[in-house]
């Protein structure tokens, strides 16, 4: 296992272990709208990703077959989650259609751009942009998932 790959499952522990104590017990008593806006806010920041196609972003020979799929996957996930913040927000009837969509796309975009990273090696390559896959993608992974919880669980039964 490379150490990023080993950074990557330790920091989606740390955030894992925050969600555990801090948010999944609120997730009864919070609305849905309260409990998926910051995660939203979060994910809109996605944008970022647009990092791994910059020069001095990433080191030279970053394989494009990753750093391109990786930087578009998340520029729609932080397009989808600025669309559906407005909705959340104003409880439009779009709003639950929205916040799928999003958590869905960035859901897969994640899970591709790290098999992408693995077939490709691009670790080497990361550079500044180590911080992504080291630090970002674990807390966008486990929020994610609470999203994925809430749709389920949590917002037909407040709606």
């Amino acid at each position: 296992m490379n150490i990023l790959t080993f950074n990557l499952l330790c920091s989606t522990v740390v955030f894992w272990i925050a969600a555990k104590i801090y948010v999944l017990p609120k997730l009864n008593e919070l609305k849905p709208r309260t409990n998926l806006l910051p995660i939203l806010l979060l994910h809109a920041f996605r944008h970022l990703g647009l990092m791994f196609l910059a020069s001095g972003g990433i080191y030279p020979g970053m394989p494009a077959q990753f750093a391109y799929p990786a930087a578009v996957g998340d520029l729609v996930a932080a397009g989808l989650a600025i669309v559906a913040i407005p909705a959340v927000a104003g409880r439009a009837r779009s709003a639950r259609i929205l916040v799928w969509l999003f958590n869905i796309e960035g859901t897969v975009d994640l899970l591709v751009a790290i098999t992408l990273a693995t077939v490709y090696d691009a670790a080497a390559f990361m550079g500044p942009a180590y911080w992504i896959p080291a630090f970002w993608v674990p807390a966008l992974l486990v929020t994610h998932y609470i999203t994925f919880l809430v749709l389920w669980k949590h917002w037909r039964r407040s709606a």
